[in-house]
This record gives structure tokens, sequence and C-alpha cells, in this order.
């Protein structure tokens, strides 16, 4: 017996109905298949923020690939990386998903599926991390020494100087706009400020051998630095967004000039 959808009114948008589930004992076609898993995909990129992170990392990463040029195999290694994460936070989300619908008090065995599965992720990203290094530290390495040799022996005055112009654009910004303090709030965040401009000189001044081990540490520091910000509702995301690009640029200007 088949049921007609509800009258429309006047003017109301018609309704989009889904796809009827298929009948029991019939088994989901080849398209149905397709677009269960996609509706799985998209359920958890919209439910899930670890994924929307590694999903917004991994096409960074395949565009700073491309751009690079780094080579075939090597391309192959970071996309199998890249989905050995996603796949692992996926079934990580399912595995939390179904311990939170057959449970309804805390089990002690349950918790320990979910650590075990968010450890499964946590091994996930950090061999995904080394390969990600292990390729760009020799793509980026060859692209950035005849940039960056020129000013490698920098003297540490231009990195002060640069640091203190920094902080003294920071500051007359904050005059300009008149939100914050020199030292808490306001357009830029002076802490995310100097933090890259603490890894762009740390990019400049050391040496070949250890310049993108260094600059990945430093860039990961200031990172760290914004989102601290951030969290702590001291500023906005764009707020510290501004004040580090402010801070690398600024540097990038001074070392320019001054090498």
């Amino acid at each position: 017996m088949s049921v007609s959808p509800p009258p429309q009114r006047d003017g109301e948008r018609p309704r989009r109905l889904r796809p009827a589930p298929p009948a029991p004992g019939r088994a989901p076609s080849l398209i149905d298949s397709f677009n269960y898993a996609f509706e799985g995909i998209i359920h958890v990129l919209r439910t899930q923020r670890n994924l929307r992170i590694h999903f917004a990392i991994a096409i960074v990463v395949i565009a700073a690939a491309a751009a690079l040029g780094v080579e075939r195999m090597e391309l192959i290694v970071l996309l199998l990386a890249i989905a050995f994460v996603l796949i692992a936070e996926m079934i990580n989300s399912a595995i939390e998903g179904a311990i939170d619908v057959s449970t309804t008090s805390f089990d002690p065995n349950a918790k320990l599926a979910k650590d075990i599965a968010a450890g499964a992720v946590l091994i996930a990203s950090i061999t995904a991390i080394a390969v990600g290094y292990l390729v760009f530290a020799h793509a980026a390495a060859h692209r950035t020494a005849k940039i960056l040799d020129r000013v490698r022996d920098a003297p540490a005055e231009v990195t002060l100087l640069a640091l203190v112009l920094v902080s003294l654009v920071v500051i007359a910004t904050k005059a300009w706009t008149g939100r914050g303090t020199p030292l808490r709030g306001g357009l830029p965040s002076g802490h995310a400020a100097i933090a890259f401009a603490g890894w762009t000189a740390a990019t400049y001044v050391i040496s070949d051998e250890h310049r993108f081990l260094i600059s990945s540490i430093t860039f990961i520091m200031a990172l760290l630095v914004a989102q601290t910000r951030v969290e702590a509702g001291v500023h906005s995301t764009l707020e510290v967004f501004y004040g580090g690009a402010l801070g690398a640029i600024v540097t990038l200007v001074v070392f320019q000039v001054l090498s």
C-alpha cells in the first residue's frame, strides 16, 4: 500500500524526499551503496571536528606536494599516509557511535574501547607526520637553499631588530584601531606576531643541514601560541591570523633589506 505525500501549500517550496531504504530482504543497488558511503563521509565531516582538521591538513599537504613537485613514489606514500589517518579517524567515530548507542551508563570496557580507537588514530597521525617530514624535507631543501643562503649568516642584531619592529608595529596598530591593550586583546595578536616572527627568523638563520627541522619545530610552536590565544578567548581567529601574518611579513622584509 503506497502512501501519498502530504499536500503542498501555496507558496511552499517543494519538499525533497530522501530515497527510501531498500525493502527488507533486497540487497541495496550499487548506486545505493555509493550514496550510503558518501552520506557516512559527509556526516562525519559535519559532526567530528578532528576529521575536519585532518581533512583540511590533507588538502594543504596535497597542494604543497604539487607545488614542490614531489616525485611519484613520494606522492603515493603521502596519499597512503593521508588515507590511513582519515580511515582511522572514521573508524574511531564509528566505534564511539556504536558504544554510545549500546551503553546508557558508564562502563570501563566501553571507555577502554574508545581509548584504544583514539590510540589508533594517534599512531596513524604520528606516522603521517613522519612521512610528511621525510618527503618535504627532501623536496623543500633544494628549493629553499638558493633563497635563504644569502642571508644564512645574518647577524643576531638583525633578528633582534626584526622582533622589536614587529612589537612596535603591533602596538601602533592597536593604538590606531583602538582595540585591546599592548599586552592583551585587540587587533592584531601580539603573541602570534612575535611567535611567527621568531619562526621566520629561525628559518633564515639556521644552516641548511638543520633548517627544515628547526623551521618545522618553530612553526608548530608558533601555531600552538596562536591556538592558546584563541582558546583563552583573548583573541579571535582573525586577530591571531592577522598578527601571525604581520610578524612573518615584517621579519621577512627586515631580513631582505638588511642582509
